[in-house]
Order: C-alpha cells, then sequence, then structure tokens
C-alpha cells in the first residue's frame, strides 16, 4: 500500500480545509515546494497534490506552487483540480506530473475520462468524493444523486489507473477514515482504491491496510498537525 502525503494548495499556501469547506482553511505553510521536499526527505515514495482554487474555478490557479513542487522532488506526483479538458491533462502531463486526478468531470462528462484514459494509459486517475455515498462536484460544492459504486461501476472498464475516494464528512476532521465504505468500493470494482478523508493516526492507516483491495492512503492534516508520524505509517505499510 502506498502512502500518499497531500499537500493541498490555495492562494499559494499548503493548507487544510475542514469537511471540504474554503472558508475552513487551516493554513500549515507558505512554501509548498519544501514541504515537498520534506516528506521524500522522510520516505515518501508519492505526494497528492490538489489545487483547491483550481476545483472551484474549474482551471488550474495554483499552477506556479505545482510547478516548484515538481522542481524540487524526484518522486511521482499525481494532481487534481480544475482539470477538465483534453488540453489542461496533457500541459501538467508535459510539466512532469506523473497522473493527473479528474472528479467533476468523471460525472459530468465520463466520455472525456475514457478518452484521456485511452490517450494517457495509467496516468489518469478519478476522484470521487462522496457525502452519505452520493457523489459531490465542483469543489464538493454541488451534490449529485450519483452513488459512488454506481459510478465506478460506469467506468470500470475506461482504463483509469486509480480511483481516489473521499468520504467529504470525514475530510480534515481527524474523526478517522470511513474503511468499511472504501473497502466496499475496493470490492465493488477492479480498479486499484485509494483511500482519502480522516486518515489521523497510526491505527487508521493499520486499519486501512488491513482491509482487502485498498491500494493507497492520503494523509494530510495529520501529518502537519503531529497526530500521524510519517516514517512510523511508511513502516507499517512496509511491513
Amino acid at each position: 500500500m502506498i502512502l500518499y502525503p497531500a499537500i493541498d494548495l490555495k492562494d499559494g499556501h499548503c493548507v487544510r480545509l475542514l469537511k471540504g469547506d474554503m472558508e475552513k482553511a487551516t493554513v500549515f505553510g507558505d512554501d509548498p515546494a519544501a514541504q515537498a521536499r520534506q516528506f521524500v526527505e522522510a520516505g515518501s515514495e508519492w505526494l497528492h497534490l490538489v489545487d483547491l482554487n483550481g476545483a472551484f474555478a474549474g482551471r488550474p490557479v495554483n499552477a506556479a506552487a505545482v510547478e516548484a513542487i515538481l522542481a524540487a522532488v524526484d518522486v511521482p506526483v499525481q494532481l487534481g483540480g480544475g482539470i477538465r479538458d483534453i488540453e489542461t491533462i496533457e500541459m501538467w502531463l508535459d510539466k512532469g506530473v506523473a497522473r493527473v486526478i479528474l472528479g467533476t468531470v468523471a460525472v459530468e462528462n465520463p466520455d472525456l475520462v475514457r478518452e484521456a484514459a485511452s490517450l494517457f494509459p495509467g496516468k489518469v486517475a478519478v476522484g470521487l468524493d462522496a457525502r452519505n455515498g452520493k457523489v459531490a462536484t465542483r469543489g464538493w460544492a454541488e451534490e449529485t444523486e450519483v452513488t459512488v459504486t454506481d459510478l465506478a461501476g460506469q467506468l470500470e472498464d475506461a482504463g483509469i489507473a486509480a480511483i481516489i475516494y473521499t468520504d467529504i464528512d470525514r475530510d480534515g476532521a481527524m474523526q478517522g477514515p470511513n474503511v468499511s465504505a472504501t473497502a466496499a468500493l475496493a470490492r465493488a470494482t477492479t480498479i486499484p482504491v485509494i483511500a482519502s478523508g480522516g486518515v489521523s493516526s497510526l491505527k487508521d492507516i493499520e486499519a486501512l491496510r488491513d482491509a482487502i483491495g485498498i491500494s493507497g492512503v492520503i494523509s494530510g492534516r495529520a501529518l502537519y498537525d503531529g497526530a500521524l508520524d510519517l516514517k512510523a505509517a511508511l513502516d507499517a505499510l512496509a511491513g
């Protein structure tokens, strides 16, 4: 299982939101590249980046911060937030992003996801962000009637590299991940599932590790707060 430390970008800063609310952002640093280097020096083999402003704007906003991170580290990076057309996908891949994450567009234009996955094999993931099992879009501001498992089923044969599943009500709340829902999604699809939202302790890491079918875990606030020791988490997953 891969641990993806999260760097969420808002106005060029590293932040964490509470339950996806842009008005409830805690700033953890003003040098995202330095934060990325710190994670890599501690042993991280991947990084998870989100352009929060971009998710709301529908286009890249924190490009300078992302590019600074790409220049600072030599591990693969996955990026989501405001990526909604082939041109933007291609731009980020050309700049060195290893994998792009499509969220809103996966609901609104699933054909584009299929096209992107075909054009860029292994480099396209889908972010499924949910409240009460229903997918939310546009920076989590809009809720749909589409269930996570239904959307995953529609994407089963699309050739995407991974599904990143976030329980919005757990995200940034330090209340633990929704292990049962994440594991249920992993059982329902052959696409690798990465858990996100609420991971706040080594116990959470171990619970996700021991659940069958989950291939990765994203953690943000707990790493910044010190509630989760990055090296201990990496060791637990390696063991």
